[in-house]
């Protein structure tokens, strides 16, 4: 089988509808039929089974198409090793990214990346920091940018550390939310972020909040925060002229040091060969040292 072939069975899997297929793979449906039924042939076997509704694997499939997308990612990691070789920089940069700086830190890189460097193309995958480090042990992206701290011991970049900020339309001083009957809004976290402020408020005040929400996102914590809804605490990054009318009293911790959190760039040794990445990485690097106090 050659590649076309692989890249069929691929995106027959990802649509499971003959017609949707055919359009992505430009082709009419009955020639993409007649490719599968040949295909099928070479394999003595039923891939798929039509039905009213679409498409639907039979256990040899799933083997093929296992078997297909392997050989297309080898396609792809060879393409990117002798891509390195040229001048320019080519293929695929591969990101998994924390949502927050997805949202309001990577966007500001990577419009210069794509205007320094046209022929790369980019990958870009958002979560939480235990997604995004399965990511990186799974091989599927190059480069990781996750929030707080991680074990980890390949490449490690400190990319910035953004100050943690009680923020209110109301409440001017952190010991008035002991007084104030407006709730906590609180969003879930898969990091050590939700414990680090957990931590905070029990030495700050030894109880616990008078009343709590909690949401799925910090884009909601945020959103809900800034209509009046109540208090949250939330990182400076997500903090920006839509917060010029809010209360920010920034936490501190022991010393009356304020509490931060860091955002790190990790990946292999072996991504950091690939061009597309030291360019990411130079750009990177760039931007930090341009705007060193960012938040």
């Amino acid at each position: 089988m050659s590649t076309n072939e692989f890249y069929l069975l691929s995106i027959l899997a990802e649509e499971m509808n003959m017609r949707k297929a055919a359009e992505r793979l430009f082709v009419s449906q009955p020639a993409l039929s007649q490719r599968l039924q040949n295909i099928e042939k070479q394999w003595g076997t039923k891939l798929f089974l039509r039905t009213q509704k679409g498409l639907i694997l039979t256990p040899s499939g799933e083997l093929v198409i296992r078997f297909a997308n392997n050989v297309l990612d080898q396609e792809e990691k060879v393409k990117e090793q002798i891509q390195t070789l040229e001048s320019k920089v080519h293929g695929t940069l591969k990101i998994a990214c924390a949502s927050i700086v997805g949202q309001n830190w990577l966007p500001k890189v990577l419009k210069t990346f794509v205007n320094r460097y046209p022929h790369a193309k980019i990958s870009l995958m958002t979560g939480w920091s235990s997604e995004i480090l399965k990511s990186l042990y799974d091989d599927e992206v190059h480069i990781g940018i996750l929030r707080g701290s991680a074990d980890w011991k390949g490449h490690k970049l400190h990319l910035f550390e953004d100050t943690l900020y009680l923020v209110d339309k109301e409440i001017q001083h952190v010991e008035d939310v002991l007084k104030t009957d407006r709730p906590f809004i609180q969003f879930k976290s898969d990091s050590n972020y939700y414990q680090e402020i957990q931590d905070w408020w029990h030495r700050q005040f030894q109880t616990t909040p008078k009343r709590t929400i909690v949401v799925d996102q910090i884009e909601t914590c945020k959103q809900m925060t800034f209509n009046g809804i109540g208090y949250a605490i939330l990182p400076a990054i997500t903090l920006n002229e839509s917060a010029k009318d809010m209360y920010k009293i920034p936490l501190k911790g022991d010393h009356d040091q304020r509490l931060k959190r860091d955002t790190w760039l990790l990946g292999y040794e072996s991504a950091f060969e690939l061009k597309q990445v030291q360019a990411f990485v130079e750009v990177v690097n760039d931007f930090i040292a341009n705007q060193p106090h960012i938040f």
